[in-house]
Formats: C-alpha cells, structure tokens, sequence
C-alpha cells in the first residue's frame, strides 16, 4: 500500500433542502457514513450536520475515486434512512468536496463537530455551506 494523506471535507444536503435529518435520526445516520468511509478504505474524523445536509471530514484512500466516495457515503445512508425510517428520502444530486491540509485537519474536524453551534451563532465558512446543483470548480487565472 502507498503512503498517503488524503483529507477532505465534503458536504451535501437534502434534495431540495428539505428539513428530513431529525434529531432522533442523526446518531444512527452519522454512523452508517462512518462505516461506509471504512468500508471504502477510508476513515471517518468527523459527522454531523443539521436537518438539511451533513458535514464529513475524511481520509480518503488514492484506491477509490472522490466522486465513487462520495457516492458510496450517500446511497447508503440514503437507503438506510428510507429502510429504517420509512420514509422517502433523496440527496441533492451534488456535493461539495474540499481538500484539508494534515496542518488543518483539527481545525476542519473542529467546524464539523460544532455544526450545530456554528449554525446557531452565524460563525459559518461560506465556502463550506454553499450549495450549488451547478458543476463549479475552481477557476485558473494565469498571468501573462
């Protein structure tokens, strides 16, 4: 196996931003994330969100694509919340995904434990609560 470090954030809501994550729902939906980070390969820092989208840090392994990751973290807590809960549920068909340094890492892990917090008090990172169906990757501006 290689030597790796492969930290993100990554962070998507609801279809429609519907308030569907209740309270009661949050400890189960967070951990089958989780799992699947592990099933992947990959490994969990942190899980949280409000009712409308969740927040993970995670390692994710060079063996698997971000955009399979990502799908993969999605459709299983996707199907685990329609089959334990009974009730429809779909995620937005986008995600953000943001690249951490080791040196931030704590800091990320950090922002995403205090979701709840940060939501209440406005001490949000826009970048990192944008949402956008669009595909909107980073522009390269080069100088002459």
């Amino acid at each position: 196996m290689a030597y790796w470090r492969l930290y993100c954030h990554i962070v998507w809501a609801v279809k429609g931003r519907a308030s569907l994550i209740k309270p009661e729902m949050e400890d189960a939906v967070y951990r089958i994330i989780g799992h699947k980070c592990s099933d992947q390969g990959g490994f969990a820092y942190a899980v949280n969100g409000i009712e409308d989208h969740v927040h993970v840090v995670a390692a994710v392994p060079p063996t698997i694509a971000l955009s399979d990751f990502v799908k993969g973290l999605k459709g299983s807590s996707s199907r685990f919340i329609h089959t334990e809960y009974q009730t429809p549920f779909a995620w937005q068909s986008g995600y953000g995904i943001f690249t951490v340094s080791e040196r931030n890492l704590a800091t990320a892990i950090q922002y995403v434990r205090h979701q709840k917090e940060h939501h209440k008090a406005g001490t949000l990172v826009a970048c990192l609560e944008r949402f956008t169906s669009e595909d909107d990757g980073p522009r390269l501006e080069l100088d002459d």
